[in-house]
């Protein structure tokens, strides 16, 4: 799994720099509305709202935007859409797992998009339920590793109901139940340790190991699937080694 953790780090490093910022600031705002909406507008007492504010402004999404989409949520101020949350399910090249997750206000428009990604891209789709086995719902913590092991952030972490922590190269990914993704989270901030974003994810239990043709192939699907304003996040069983993602970015 530690392969496609790393390589959705590195992208998610790359999308604040390049020309995806637009899509992502989109995709960030969407979360704190929808967050704000499902559980109210105040971060104080809604740790979902909290944590999608906490990763726009790490993501440097202006703090004008982020209020406004709280507000629209919250309903404190006009024009907020009836978005929705669904999943898509379907099978990548070399027989890599895929989910889709959906964030939309047109259904038969997110569909059509993931549809044509998957089969443009050596995809296709499945039944409800024929993917969405090969995965659980966890939480997951993102932090820079700032000069700090593997041991001092299992220190912080374990007694709030962490069950690993990986080492992505230049940060760490500490891993939990979602219900115990705040304590984790809180854990952190006690000890005095800044994260990137705590969030909870989908995380496969069995993975795909893939050489360099075989990644390049699940990468370029992946972003087809990304470059859609309905989709929110893509999940794959895809293990990608360090070395061939090396190779892959020679």
């Amino acid at each position: 799994m530690s392969g496609h953790s790393k390589w959705a780090t590195t992208k998610h490093q790359k999308a604040v720099k390049d020309a995806r910022r637009g899509k992502e600031f989109a995709r960030l705002i969407k979360n704190i509305e929808v967050a704000a909406r499902t559980g109210g507008g105040d971060p104080g007492g809604n740790p979902t709202l909290y944590d999608a504010i906490q990763k726009a402004k790490k993501t440097s999404v202006p703090n004008d935007n982020i209020e406004r989409a709280r507000k629209r949520g919250a309903g404190e101020e006009a024009g907020g859409a009836d978005w929705q949350t669904i999943m898509y399910e379907g099978y990548g090249p070399n027989g890599v797992a895929v989910l889709i997750e959906c964030l939309t206000d047109n259904r038969n428009r997110a569909a059509g998009e993931v549809r044509v990604a998957m089969t443009r891209n050596g995809g296709n789709m499945a039944d409800p339920g024929s993917v969405s086995y090969l995965f659980s719902r966890k939480g997951v913590v993102i932090l820079d590793k700032n000069g700090q092991s593997e041991d001092d952030i299992l220190m912080a972490v374990l007694d709030a109901g962490a069950e690993e922590v990986n080492d992505l190269g230049e940060s760490f990914e500490v891993i939990s139940e979602p219900t115990d993704l705040v304590a984790v989270r809180t854990a952190l901030q006690d000890a005095g340790i800044d994260y990137d974003s705590a969030e909870a994810g989908f995380q496969a239990s069995v993975t795909v190991p893939l050489d360099a043709d075989g990644a390049r192939k699940i990468m370029k699907l992946v972003d087809a699937l990304e470059d859609s304003d309905d989709v929110q996040d893509v999940y794959t069983n895809a293990d990608i080694s360090d070395a061939v993602l090396a190779e892959i970015e020679e």
